[in-house]
């Protein structure tokens, strides 16, 4: 057992605490002298909520917060020879989890020396804020008393923000880390350290508790508040009622889940493990859940589901009847770099900097063949299998189904909506300005077919400038982003990012924790959706096919479909590895694995005046590239062994 100074405890305090400190001016117009000392940072709202938003600044940009940077860790993707295998994806693929605090190219760690929790600069915020934020947030709690020039109305925004963040900074850590010590008071300076390790499960009804006294102080929009309206058109990024309700339901649907439940282990697929819910939780999940979906479709809130109407849904052209566009949930352009997510992010960091996109995340995700897409040298590129599993057919059955209607010799023909939003496959244009190049020109329309000039197929380079898996992704950055068209240039005003949570995955959530407690047939009484329902709501909204009758009377076989649903809508947004690794699926074929799409083309089809979804192709297979061989150490990260060390009451997770 060791005593710490006041710069210790499992990395809290590796910055010192200074009362009022508060950057994030995206949040709060604040008065000059709102940043105070002393008990003067409690004794008003304004000074308190100075104090408060510092745990805003420090929330991490997941996909822009380094050069580079690597956020999908399942199966979902893949990354290129060269530049990406140094990256955490490849580190995962190969079982290095270490590699999580060794780089800096994740939102997970960050070298302590460039860490600042007041700096405007994303390069300078990580997970590695949680302790810090945690001992803060319990400091204003320890110091509310003093909050005396205050209405109950301000004292109820304060207090509520104070308890989500202390509930919302320990989830953050338990997703990865497995339980931990809940922290609810400041620790002295010379304390010795002796908080026991909880289980996850423990951990997790003690952020519930906190998220769900927050979900009671907190309004559903600030901007009808006294004092929201103060600061009203910079009130879009405040935790809400809601958010502390999805995030309630959140943490206690993990707790549920099988990981949590059974404990990690291997074979789940095959001896049924991985339906094995704790059904207690997974109740008071769904119930704070359909209570989140409920405030949603009241009205009541800033929050909704996009709209999915596009008038070409290759370029990303929204239908001029539109309200709401589905692409701007992750970026907007020609919009002087408005900041995404729409009506449907309820979980966002800082606003970015402008046209940043431009160097950490733009030129990330199209081929680098004839530095087509300029700069860095690195790919993300979705999986054939995953493409496979998720994206099933329009009439919502998966390819696999023998009456989908798939046909492997039109593989992209009649598939889920969403697949021609987020995928670029075989003949799609990529490039709608005729290039100027004549040795560009043989890009203009994507050869991804086996042999293709996007392929690695007798040309090694292709591994690194091309596609390894037969198919790059639009999802999250559009095509449009190269050389020729210009998108990530300043004149596109291309601003990205990749919310924390969003109003598709309370539906999902709520399905699921349904699924777990009794079937598609759940409901709760707070809300008018069964579990089907919600994956119905989602399906409805792109135009797919609802859950099928066959897979409606059987408890596993709907909780297939809610799995494969929320793999198809959140796909690539940072989630897969957490949903595996919380269902006992990351050791499981065919979840551990990572192929590319092998296929010829028929014919002399003109991918200039015709569709590429309706072209004939023959040969229709998978090769795998990568083949993930896991034990049951790998469901959690392994701690920094110079935390583990700090006292004997903290280990370090199992096998590591």
């Amino acid at each position: 057992m060791k005593k710490i100074n006041r710069y210790i405890y499992i990395g809290i305090a590796a910055l010192t605490l200074t009362f009022g400190t508060a950057s994030c001016t995206d949040y709060l117009d604040k008065e000059p002298d709102s940043t105070v000392g002393g008990d003067e940072a409690f004794k008003n709202f304004t000074n308190f909520q100075g104090f408060v938003e510092e745990s805003y600044n420090c929330i991490p940009n997941k996909e822009s917060n380094f050069w580079c940077c690597t956020f999908n860790w399942g199966e979902d993707e893949l990354m290129n020879t060269g530049g990406g295998d140094s990256h955490v994806t490849a580190h995962f693929d190969l079982g290095d989890y270490r590699d999580w605090y060794n780089n800096d190219q994740s939102f997970l760690h960050r070298n302590a020396a460039n860490l600042s929790t007041t700096s405007n600069d994303k390069f300078a915020h990580s997970l590695e804020h949680a302790w810090y934020c945690i001992r803060k947030m319990n400091i204003g709690l320890e110091n509310l008393d003093k909050l005396t020039d205050a209405t109950a109305e301000e004292k109820n925004l304060i207090k509520g923000q104070l308890l989500f963040f202390r509930a919302w900074w320990h989830e953050e850590m338990m997703v990865w880390f497995g339980g931990l010590p809940y922290v609810d008071r400041s620790l002295a300076a010379d304390e010795v350290l002796t908080l026991p390790r909880l289980t996850f499960q423990e951990c997790a009804v003690r952020c519930a508790e906190d998220f769900r006294a927050a979900a009671d102080l907190l309004p559903n929009n600030w901007d009808n508040t006294t004092i929201g309206k103060k600061t009203l058109g910079k009130n879009d990024l405040r935790i809400t009622k809601v958010c502390a309700l999805g995030y309630l339901g959140k943490v206690l649907l993990w707790a549920a889940s099988p990981l949590n439940e059974k404990g990690a282990q291997t074979g789940a697929s095959k001896n049924g493990v991985t339906y094995q819910y704790n059904v207690e939780l997974a109740t008071r999940a769904a119930d704070a859940l359909a209570e989140a979906i409920a405030q949603i479709e009241s009205g009541a809130t800033p929050y909704g589901l996009a709209e999915y109407k596009y008038s070409d849904i290759y370029n990303h052209e929204a239908d001029p009847s539109s309200n709401s566009n589905f692409s701007d949930i992750f970026y907007t352009t020609g919009q002087s770099w408005k900041m995404p997510g729409t009506i449907e992010a309820i979980m966002r960091g800082p606003m970015p900097d402008i046209n940043g996109s431009n160097w950490n995340f733009a030129k990330l995700w199209g081929p680098k063949v004839n530095n087509l897409v300029e700069h860095d040298a690195i790919i993300h590129m979705p999986t054939a299998n995953y493409i496979n599993y998720a994206y099933g057919m329009a009439n919502g059955l998966p390819i696999t189904d023998p009456e989908s209607g798939f046909d492997p010799t039109h593989p992209f023909k009649d598939r889920d909506p969403r697949f021609y939003h987020d995928i670029m496959f075989d003949g799609f244009k990529f490039l709608n300005t005729t290039p100027s190049s004549d040795d560009d020109k043989a890009f203009q329309y994507l050869e991804m077919f086996t042999g293709g000039n996007m392929v690695p197929t007798g040309n090694p380079q292709r591994s690194a400038d091309g596609s390894r898996t037969g198919y790059f992704c639009q999802k999250l950055v559009p095509h449009q982003c190269n050389k020729y068209d210009g998108m990530y240039n300043w004149g596109g005003a291309l601003q990205t990012y990749l919310p924390y949570m969003r109003v598709a995955d309370i539906y999902l959530m709520y399905a699921e924790a349904g699924a777990a407690v009794q079937g598609a047939t759940f409901k709760n009484n707070k809300c008018q959706h069964t579990a089907a329902d919600a994956i119905n709501v989602l399906r409805d909204r792109v135009g797919a096919g609802h859950v099928a009758d066959k897979f409606l009377g059987d408890k596993n076989k709907f909780m297939d479909e809610v799995r494969r649903e929320r793999a198809c809508e959140l796909a690539f947004e940072g989630f897969r590895w957490n949903d595996l690794q919380r269902w006992l699926l990351l050791t499981e074929y065919p979840y551990n694995i990572k192929t590319r799409a092998e296929f010829k083309r028929v014919g002399n089809f003109d991918y200039a005046k015709n569709d590429p979804r309706d072209a004939e192709v023959t040969g229709w297979s998978e090769t795998t590239i990568v083949e993930r061989n896991f034990g049951t150490k790998h469901y959690l990260l392994p701690l920094k062994e110079s935390d583990v060390y700090l006292y004997a009451e903290y280990p370090q997770n199992p096998g590591w």
